[in-house]
């Protein structure tokens, strides 16, 4: 299938958007709100008629995306609740005050990310517990708070979704963020371990990771937040994903049917050399339908790998 990455966003959107009806008028919890990739995956859920609870830190800008979400007419509905994910106590409120106000959280999209430029040999042990505990713990408590939600109002299809990074993955030669990449490759870990936890409890809650390579969001500028140039070369040196394209992606795992389990790489081609879909690359990571010829219709051609296993299934 042939056809540029908005020709082909456009075609896993509309295969989406098919499987969303049943999700209509549930909660999803999403982090990471206020920005980026979360606000894209809050306005997108908000337009297919689910409740949202968005958050982040800061409100202002949560806030102004459910004015734009009321305003536009969309079905669903965009809760703005502020939350730090570095604190425990705060996450706990949020969920204590979710499950008075809406009652449950059927989804759970753990999309919250921190990146210190701090090296291994001379990076401050500040910064890595800063990013430890946004992308490890708080990442690790909403999951389990969500599963508790769901256990207690007996729902059964829940699902849990991890916005993961190539560099949990791969080790870029990039020392500013070899700390980060550990973090991220303990997100892998900890959605495969979620995933069989999941399936020891006998539930038919799913746990999904999707792993974007760069999308062109603020994360580089505040990485290297002493030097913007810098930043803005991220994404001038390679064909960026957009936070749109990630959004597109959350649609897809949560519209496939509840038998299937799902864990996406996002790729987008670089300037230099075009990018084919690298099926069976990610060490690791295997199943049926790794390749486009396994998946019908075969979405992700120009996008990226795809990896389909029961959800019985262990690895």
């Amino acid at each position: 299938m042939s056809g540029s990455r908005s020709e082909v966003g456009a075609r896993l959107g509309a295969t989406a958007t098919a499987g969303m009806e049943r999700w209509r008028d549930r909660l999803a919890l999403v982090t990471g709100a206020s920005g980026g990739i979360g606000a894209a995956v809050a306005r997108a859920l908000v337009q297919q008629g689910l409740k949202v609870v968005g958050c982040a830190r800061t409100m202002g800008n949560i806030e102004e995306l459910a004015a734009e979400c009321k305003s536009a007419g969309y079905p669903g509905t965009l809760i703005p609740h502020r939350c730090d994910l570095s604190s425990e106590e705060d996450i706990l409120s949020m969920f204590s005050a979710v499950r008075s106000q809406h009652s449950c959280v059927d989804i759970c999209i753990n999309n919250a990310g921190l990146a210190r430029p701090d090296t291994l040999l001379s990076g401050s042990t500040s910064g890595w517990k800063d990013m430890f505990n946004v992308n490890v713990l708080g990442l690790s408590i909403c999951a389990q708070e969500a599963y508790q939600s769901m256990k207690e109002r007996k729902v059964d299809d829940g699902h849990i979704i991890n916005i993961n990074s190539m560099y949990g993955h791969q080790v870029s030669p990039h020392s500013v963020i070899h700390f980060y990449s550990a973090t991220k490759y303990a997100v892998t870990a900890l959605t495969e371990g979620l995933r069989q936890e999941l399936r020891e409890a006998q539930t038919h809650i799913r746990a999904t990771c999707i792993s974007p390579e760069v999308v062109e969001t603020q994360f580089a500028f505040k990485l290297h937040d002493k030097d913007p140039e810098k930043a803005a070369a991220t994404y001038e040196r390679i064909k960026c994903l957009k936070p749109e394209d990630v959004a597109e992606a959350v649609l897809y795992v949560l519209s496939t049917p509840p038998h299937v389990q799902v864990s996406l790489v996002l790729t987008a081609p670089t300037l230099e050399e075009p990018r084919h879909l690298r099926g069976g690359q990610q060490g690791g990571l295997r199943g049926w339908g790794e390749r486009p010829g396994c998946l019908k219709p075969c979405a992700f051609q120009q996008i990226g790998d795809i990896q389909m296993r029961p959800m019985e299934q262990v690895i």
